[in-house]
């Protein structure tokens, strides 16, 4: 007899701590349906990573270039999504985003540790270079840039950083006074873009 209750007395206490353990669990479908600020604040970590890359020097115009054209295409795509739905997003297209940020993030890494490096050099020329991409990264860590804005102005600067190679490069690696002005009046032209972006409210 007191054999039996013991056992049933140890039954009810198993029961009762698994019954407990269980509700002491997340629910085992939180993970696939990312919430929305989730999205956010990859979207920033990638935007701060960039700028860090500009910043260091290890990201040349060119390559951001490229990864903020497609950070912008993923932005676009989730405001499609987004307004498609009434402001949400599916399951199906959250994985598909984070899909997308996950290349993203593998190329920032490639492109940071690959031979590739902005170098400007001590020069007139290569401290505007300098201070424009400064311009840009704090931009986009700020948030006063968007990725759209920023792979324009990247593809100017790449433009311009190009111009500036060839010209030296048929100049016995110097520029002449009327290739410096012409390189200044481009970047001006840049530098106002800069500006306008960084205050249009965007």
């Amino acid at each position: 007899m007191n054999r039996t209750f013991l056992t049933l007395a140890a039954a009810a206490l198993v029961a009762t701590g698994s019954a407990i353990a269980q509700q002491s669990q997340p629910p085992a479908q939180t993970q696939p349906n990312q919430p929305a600020s989730t999205i956010g604040q990859r979207k920033q970590n990638q935007q701060d990573r960039i700028a860090n890359g500009i910043d260091s020097g290890q990201l040349t115009a060119g390559e951001t270039k490229n990864l903020e054209s497609r950070e912008a295409n993923i932005n676009r795509e989730v405001r499609d999504d987004r307004a498609g739905d009434d402001g949400h997003l599916t399951t199906q297209e959250r994985q598909q985003i984070n899909r997308q940020q996950n290349n993203v993030s593998k190329s920032i890494y490639q492109d940071k540790h690959n031979a590739a490096q902005a170098h400007y050099g001590n020069s007139e020329v290569g401290d505007r270079q300098r201070n424009q991409q400064d311009r840009i990264a704090n931009g986009l860590r700020n948030g006063s840039m968007t990725a759209g804005e920023a792979a324009r102005d990247e593809n100017r600067e790449q433009g311009i950083n190009q111009q500036v190679r060839a010209d030296r490069a048929g100049n016995g690696g110097k520029l002449t006074g009327q290739e410096k002005a012409q390189i200044n009046h481009e970047q001006n032209g840049t530098s106002r873009t800069i500006y306008r972006q960084k205050h249009n409210g965007k």
